[in-house]
């Protein structure tokens, strides 16, 4: 399973991480969501070593949501260094996001 992360610990997991962090923005009630959710835990086990792959609930985690811009759901944004380095919105393969995230490695 993907790591769970809110607001509290967004800081600490996504931008002080020394790996590539792979974010998913989602919802519950979010269709497309779902679809993404499977992705990013498979994806979270294939990269447990490489990469921190997680998700953030943006009904109960808005901060961060709001400060990257995330205005639809899914949002998948890759951070490498604690910096913004790629952004994925609605619903896409997972060879588009393992090709995101190995771009990083």
């Amino acid at each position: 399973m993907a790591l769970e992360i809110t607001d509290a610990t967004f800081d600490e997991v996504v931008l002080k991480s020394t790996q590539p962090v792979l974010v998913d923005f989602w919802a519950e009630w979010c269709g497309p969501c779902r679809m993404v959710g499977p992705i990013i835990d498979e994806l979270s086990q294939e990269y447990a070593d490489k990469a921190v792959v997680g998700k953030v609930d943006v009904d109960n985690n808005q901060e961060f949501a709001a400060k990257f811009g995330v205005r639809n759901i899914p949002t998948v944004l890759l951070f490498k260094n604690g910096e913004l380095v790629d952004r994925k919105v609605g619903v896409s393969p997972k060879a588009v996001y393992a090709a995101a995230i190995e771009e990083q490695l």
